[in-house]
């Protein structure tokens, strides 16, 4: 779950949601901590599809005791580190060859324009 941090001499101001405010500090989402089950849910649930949504997302989010959005940002996640071990091993096999990959490879990727959202809740 979520757990809301304090910033260090600020006032009796309370941080509303994930998001800390007020004072000197900076506006900083607090990590969200996820419990094993929760966890072996979530991957159990990206190998039978990389991609949760509508009334799926909220359904497992509703089992996990998650938000719509910790489930959704968790997948956007979990498909860019997907991508990218699914990269390196292209790399490997290429390397194993003897084929040399050019170091521009990762930015000509095709995106989907929700992963430019990663890591951000609200």
């Amino acid at each position: 779950g979520l757990q809301l941090s304090h910033c260090v001499g600020t006032s009796s101001l309370s941080p509303t949601g994930p998001w800390r405010s007020g004072g000197p500090c900076k506006m900083k989402r607090v990590r969200t901590v996820f419990k094993p089950e929760q966890l072996e849910r979530l991957e159990q649930e990206f190998l039978k599809q990389q991609y949760m949504v509508g009334t799926e997302r909220v359904d497992l989010a509703a089992t996990l005791h998650l938000t719509e959005t910790q489930v959704k940002v968790w997948f956007q996640n979990r498909r860019i580190k997907w991508r990218k071990q699914s990269m390196e091993q292209k790399a490997a096999k290429l390397s194993q060859f003897g084929v040399i990959q050019p170091a521009s490879a990762d930015s000509t990727d095709s995106k989907d324009p929700e992963e430019d959202t990663v890591d951000v809740e609200l």
